[in-house]
């Protein structure tokens, strides 16, 4: 048994389909309300918050994924993170049940400097620091060698379906409404983005290849990075159509932000589109050469004709 805690989002989906394709057909998932997505999948309504609950859920797994996002709000972020990880670290102790953790790059230093599996955690922001202290929970108990886990990372998602993302909201999904793209505070710097079907496919198999625990990695992207403007140019040969766009200043998220609260919860994240993004996933590349990546124009192309069916 496989079981995907946190299972309504787009990544877990996906990592549902994956594991069903070529892992395992045993699949449980598990969240407030929970919905199938192979035929054959098992429902565990739970909520994470809920001890008990969680070590229920998790009873019976060889592996279990914390796949769990919240929205974008802070004080929901310090209130239910820290407590969930430590109700699925004690669940799978308990049961004796391998942990993957799905992780993202909030707590790396908003720089050029280039992001690999062993830069240090410098957050800043109150989001930053909650993902900074939810995965030293896990680093925690993994270097003590009290829970097999392993901790998988990614950059900024763009996808299908429900992705959810900064540039999947101001680009393709403004495309998608015959809007004009928008980027955020920069189109000439480099952007690293993942793919959310291949962020799934990367960290199935990192679940069910043993020698990668105890360890993090960094999931595979198309290492011929786009800036914005780059972006939008392949988009307009894709599409077949002139975009013309326009770029969100900073200060415009901040007058914004005094009477939208999301876009006062997204101001912390903005310093990172300042900066070329370089995220290197080298290390699985290396681990796994066999590991085809989605490049933007064959990603884009999925998200064209997603929109136009």
């Amino acid at each position: 048994m496989q079981t995907i805690l946190g299972a309504n989002g787009q990544i877990a989906e996906e990592l549902a389909r994956e594991l069903h394709r070529n892992f395992t057909k045993e699949i449980r998932l598990v969240s407030r309300k929970p919905k199938k997505v192979n035929d054959s999948d098992q429902l565990f309504p739970a909520n994470l918050m809920d001890a008990e609950a969680t070590s229920q859920a998790v009873k019976g797994s060889e592996i279990a994924y914390l796949t769990v996002g919240l929205p974008m709000n802070a004080k929901m972020w310090a209130e239910q993170f820290p407590v969930m990880m430590q109700n699925v670290i004690e669940a799978c102790k308990t049961h004796a049940c391998k942990l993957v953790f799905f992780d993202n790059t909030y707590m790396y230093d908003k720089t050029v400097a280039l992001q690999t599996e062993e830069n240090p955690f410098v957050p800043v922001g109150q989001k930053s620091v909650i993902r900074a202290a939810i995965t030293n929970q896990l680093l925690a108990e993994m270097k003590s060698k009290s829970l097999e886990a392993v901790i998988c990372r990614a950059p900024e998602f763009y996808g299908p379906g429900k992705t959810q993302s900064l540039t999947n909201t101001l680009v393709f999904e403004n495309i998608r409404q015959g809007k004009s793209p928008k980027v955020p505070l920069r189109d000439d710097k480099l952007r690293t983005l993942i793919w959310t079907p291949d962020a799934s496919r990367a960290m199935a198999l990192i679940g069910n290849t043993p020698d990668t625990y105890g360890q993090t990695w960094h999931l595979p992207c198309d290492d011929n990075r786009l800036t914005y403007k780059g972006l939008v140019g392949l988009a307009e040969e894709i599409y077949q159509k002139k975009l013309k766009y326009s770029l969100v200043k900073m200060w415009m998220t901040k007058l914004g932000g005094l009477f939208n609260p999301a876009l006062r919860e997204v101001q912390e994240l903005l310093p990172r589109y300042l900066y070329d993004n370089i995220f290197s996933s080298e290390k699985f590349r290396q681990r796994f050469p066999e590991f085809r990546v989605t490049t933007y124009r064959e990603g884009i192309e999925m998200i064209r004709m997603e929109q136009q069916s």
